[in-house]
């Protein structure tokens, strides 16, 4: 079905304004507690060590919880930009744009409008869009099961050249899941595409069309040198990120075990409503869009039967997350991601089956722009509060550094946010253990920064000895010693 370009055209240019503003955005924010601010620490120990086999939460704590493909490239990205956040998230966006270009190319081979569509739903999705500039494992993953996806689809249904070109794909978008986040990658890609094989009996020529050997020897090759050295480096890997972050994280309710950040306890089930946020503002227009043209009586062209296959087989995908974490006690709302390019894939080709393109042209351009409204109030509230440090000590650590004109340490107590060790390069500490801060009351001055809620349950020992300097987000900053000087500088 073709569609007059002239309509179209909208929807390129509220394309071109959320992508343009998505990439403008990558650096006008902090680095946000935990996740971000985590990742992107991760990265920069990773870039100052040199050390590409393990990745490091601080020069002796090894991160065990993912593999270490987004700290590559996010540590390569430092490396040519600089430690900086825009350096910091954008891997992550052009990993979007990778996913995007591989469901471009899927649905061009339909038709220019249909691969229009699916691009429009796919970049105005709410959690596309925020993971698109997000330092998190999300998006790396979310390529490696598009990969394998449509490399799949397309080494069964393309023509010759395709086919093995595609099939080459599915063996390379296994070894990006498994270096992005692990053995997940298996089941979120197998669970669709093992009950597709079965629900429609292609077992054999699934095993004849796909270089089954040489690719898995491709796979081993890619990924297996890793995972032994980095058991070989620090033993005890293999058992924590097996065990503990494949499956008590996600069986076991407030998981205690967790090493480097906090089990995410929800009710189980709460992944469906997650995933109808994560598609926002689709998950409410299209519903209206076929309310209204139902009423109207201009009913959709029905769906062919040579594209009934396909159809069931993007409805396997978009569901297999939502499946498998049902009854997860420990989510978060992206764990929906991999689905997206599904869904928009869905979407596309119930659009494009619509009578009047020109009407779902108006109604993708309405959404994306909807969506870049939304997303620029959002960015621009982060900035408008930039004092008020919301899930960030950016501020925090740059009024220490403008007030630390005798080399003083800059503690926090007890806990130290990712995002401290972040802005101060790693050179913010940690006192764990009251008696540890106690005893550096005798030692030098040093800075302190603690939680404002928890200022009131120090020892009367220490409040004795702070001077308040300033307050930013959830912490205090003190300056804390036996005969600290009067300290001039910004107070809020």
């Amino acid at each position: 079905m073709r569609t007059d370009a002239a309509s179209q055209a909208p929807v390129w240019w509220a394309l071109a304004l959320l992508l343009g503003l998505r990439l403008l955005s990558l650096g006008l924010y902090p680095l946000m507690d935990n996740t971000e601010a985590r990742y992107a620490e991760i990265s920069r120990v990773m870039f100052s060590l040199g050390d590409w086999i393990t990745p490091w939460y601080d020069s002796n704590l090894p991160f065990w919880g993912k593999p270490p493909l987004s700290f590559w490239t996010t540590a390569a990205s430092f490396g040519v930009l600089g430690v900086n956040e825009f350096a910091a998230r954008l891997p992550h966006f052009l990993a979007a744009l990778g996913v995007a270009w591989l469901v471009w190319g899927w649905a061009l081979r339909h038709s220019r409008q249909e691969a229009l569509a699916a691009l429009a739903l796919l970049a105005g999705s709410a959690l596309m869009l925020i993971a698109a500039g997000a330092v998190m494992t999300d998006m790396t993953l979310t390529l490696g099961t598009t990969l394998v996806m449509r490399g799949f689809w397309l080494g069964l249904h393309g023509d010759e050249t395709q086919r093995r070109r595609e099939g080459w794909l599915f063996f390379l978008g296994l070894a990006v899941g498994l270096l992005a986040k692990g053995p997940l990658v298996l089941v979120l890609a197998g669970l669709p595409l093992g009950l597709w094989t079965l629900f429609n009996r292609q077992l054999g020529r699934v095993w004849r069309d796909l270089p089954w050997i040489r690719g898995s020897l491709a796979v081993l090759l890619l990924v297996g040198p890793w995972y032994v050295a980095a058991e070989v480096r620090t033993p005890g890997f293999l058992d924590y990120f097996l065990l503990g972050e494949h499956w008590h994280r996600f069986v076991t309710p407030g998981w205690t075990g967790d090493r480097y950040g906090v089990a995410h306890s929800v009710p189980r089930g709460s992944i469906w409503l997650y995933a109808g946020v994560a598609v926002l503002p689709w998950s409410l227009l299209l519903p209206l869009a076929w309310w209204r043209w139902r009423k109207t009586g201009v009913a959709a062209e029905p769906v062919q039967a040579s594209g009934k296959p396909l159809r069931r087989y993007l409805i396997l995908w978009s569901l297999a997350p939502a499946v498998f974490f049902t009854f997860a006690g420990n989510i978060l709302w992206t764990y929906v991601l991999p689905a997206l390019p599904a869904l928009a894939l869905l979407g596309a080709t119930w659009l494009t089956r619509q009578s009047d393109q020109q009407r779902v042209n108006r109604l993708l351009t309405w959404g994306l722009m909807l969506s870049a409204v939304l997303f620029a109030g959002f960015v621009g509230s982060l900035n408008w509060k930039q004092a008020e440090d919301l899930h960030t000590t950016k501020r925090l650590v740059a009024h220490y550094a403008a007030l630390n004109t005798s080399h003083s340490p800059l503690i926090f107590y007890p806990v130290r946010p990712y995002s401290a060790a972040f802005y101060s390069r790693g050179q913010a500490r940690q006192i764990s253990q009251l008696s540890n801060l106690l005893a550096h009351l005798t030692q030098p001055p040093a800075f302190l920064a603690v939680k404002t809620n928890a200022v009131a349950t120090l020892p009367s020992q220490v409040q004795t000895q702070l001077q308040w300097l300033s307050r930013h987000g959830d912490y205090t900053l003190f300056l804390m010693g036996s005969s600290v000087l009067p300290v001039t500088g910004p107070t809020d």
